[in-house]
């Protein structure tokens, strides 16, 4: 598992992967199989797959630890962007479908509905981590300041969680809501759980001499 990880075509088919669900979008617009309400369902899909890579990228940490598999995170940099890419592609359906590209009127949609506000504010700290996910900004930053930057990925998680719950409220459904929502738990509790077993540096190593892994992005 590991050499295939570390295989050049690896991150090549990671990609191409996480593309699959534009292109059945695309496909299912082309042919009318989206239903009665296409831009509805492309508004809806979209926020789902941003919210799916979003559980997959905070996956990575627990999964690369649990399974000693270190190779793991050499993916989780291109599964942040693709959070980031499907969350401008939900923006974009709900700017065009909705508002028609009308500025002004999505400014006042944005004032006047909490759940399309606190969904802006998580894309926007999505844009600030994607635009400071390259080595020149990790540089400039320095280790810990990026690190500590990049957590605000855990506030995405909650943002996130927040405008899919207001927007379900209408309809009084939450039952997705319920899953994502535990999904995100189960994933940020580890974090939290793995913190606080963690020995203190120079207190105590792994079997192997090795330091428990510092920073959990």
């Amino acid at each position: 598992m590991r050499k295939l990880l570390l295989h050049p075509a690896a991150k090549p088919l990671v990609f191409v992967l996480c593309l699959l669900p534009l292109v059945w979008l695309v496909v299912a617009a082309a042919t009318n199989q989206l239903g009665a309400n296409p831009a509805e369902a492309l508004i809806r899909a979209t926020g789902d797959w941003t919210l799916r890579a979003l559980c997959l990228v905070l996956a990575v940490t627990p999964l690369r630890v649990l399974t000693a598999t270190p190779q793991l995170a050499r993916f989780r940099r291109m599964l942040g962007l693709f959070v980031f890419f499907y969350g401008v592609l939900h923006l974009l359906s709900y700017a065009w479908f909705d508002m028609g590209f009308d500025l002004a009127d999505i400014l006042r949609d944005i004032a006047k509905r909490p759940f399309i506000l606190v969904g802006s504010l998580a894309l926007l700290l999505l844009a600030l981590l994607a635009g400071t996910s390259f080595n020149r900004a990790i540089k400039a930053l320095g280790g810990k300041r990026w690190q500590a930057l990049h957590r605000a990925v855990y506030a995405v998680a909650g943002l996130a969680i927040l405008h899919f719950f207001w927007m379900r409220a209408g309809k009084n459904d939450f039952a997705e809501v319920a899953l994502y929502a535990a999904i995100l738990a189960v994933l940020l509790g580890w974090r939290v759980w793995h913190r606080w077993r963690r020995p203190q540096p120079g207190l105590a190593t792994t079997p192997r001499g090795r330091g428990t892994p510092a920073g959990l992005p």
